[in-house]
């Protein structure tokens, strides 16, 4: 015969193994520090400064031609 299990038991596990996977993942998302998080966002905008600074400026067209 099979072995019996209680479906709301089951469920709960599931959903409890599902949430621990879940905030691994936040962990590694959001869990760093404010230096990690300064680091970041200056060499983020240290790349968006070299990309405006090479891109290439369109010639000023006259409409009153």
């Amino acid at each position: 015969m099979a072995e019996l299990i209680n479906l709301n038991k089951a469920r709960k596990k599931k959903a409890r193994a599902e949430a621990d996977v879940q905030a691994a993942a936040n962990r590694l998302k959001f869990g760093r520090t404010k230096a990690e998080k300064l680091r970041d966002a200056a060499a983020e905008a240290e790349a968006a400064r070299r990309l405006d600074g090479l891109k290439r400026e369109r010639p000023a067209t006259s409409d009153s031609d």
